[in-house]
């Protein structure tokens, strides 16, 4: 009985170091990830409402428009489906917020079929082949910057990455941080079921 509890407290600890190791690399890359020159800008879609992009991901457009006006991405991939709620596609919203900010809309490319940011960046990935685009920046909150770049990287995109911090809502983006750590634990779970079946 002793033996059992010993290992249960050794994996417990392991959990938890797991957990904190997991949690600093995620604040760690979305702290110091810095955009470079590239192809073009991929915003990764967030919630709408109705037709309205929501603070999370007007943040993200606000920043993808401002690397667009300093030159660091000629074209704008903006991706996301419609999901629960929304009356058209995260990307059509994201566009029409673009194109309001002074985006050219001939420079912004929707891709709006996706529902998970797996399906973002396999996506994007397609248009930016189509379109002989090789790198990009990517776009994101900066607590999912981290997951975006294992998947970019499983996808073959050359990025790098800009992420914001929404002020307003420092608990959402708290509570988005912990939420990155099962994220990713479930990504390498599907990277290994996929490599051995």
């Amino acid at each position: 009985m002793n033996k059992i509890f010993k290992f249960l407290q050794i994996l417990l600890i392991c959990g938890v170091v797991f957990i904190l190791i997991s949690l600093s690399a995620i604040i760690y890359f979305g702290q110091t990830a810095k955009p470079q020159k590239s192809d073009c800008i991929i915003v990764l879609g967030c919630k709408v409402y109705g037709t309205v992009p929501s603070p999370f991901l007007a943040w993200r457009l606000d920043r993808a428009a401002k690397l667009y006006s300093e030159g660091y991405g000629n074209y704008i991939i903006v991706s996301g489906g419609r999901g629960s709620g929304e009356d058209i596609s995260e990307a059509e919203a994201m566009k029409r917020y673009l194109i309001s900010k002074g985006v050219n809309k001939v420079n912004v490319i929707e891709e709006d079929k996706s529902m998970t940011t797996m399906e973002n960046l396999q996506n994007s990935k397609k248009i930016m082949k189509e379109r002989d685009l090789k790198t990009a920046v990517v776009v994101s909150n900066k607590y999912h910057l981290k997951r975006a770049s294992l998947i970019a990287k499983y996808c073959d995109i050359k990025a790098s990455y800009s992420g914001v911090f929404v002020t307003e809502y420092k608990t959402h983006e708290i509570t988005g941080y912990l939420r990155e750590v099962p994220a990713i634990i479930k990504f390498y779970l599907q990277l290994i079921c996929f490599k051995l079946f």
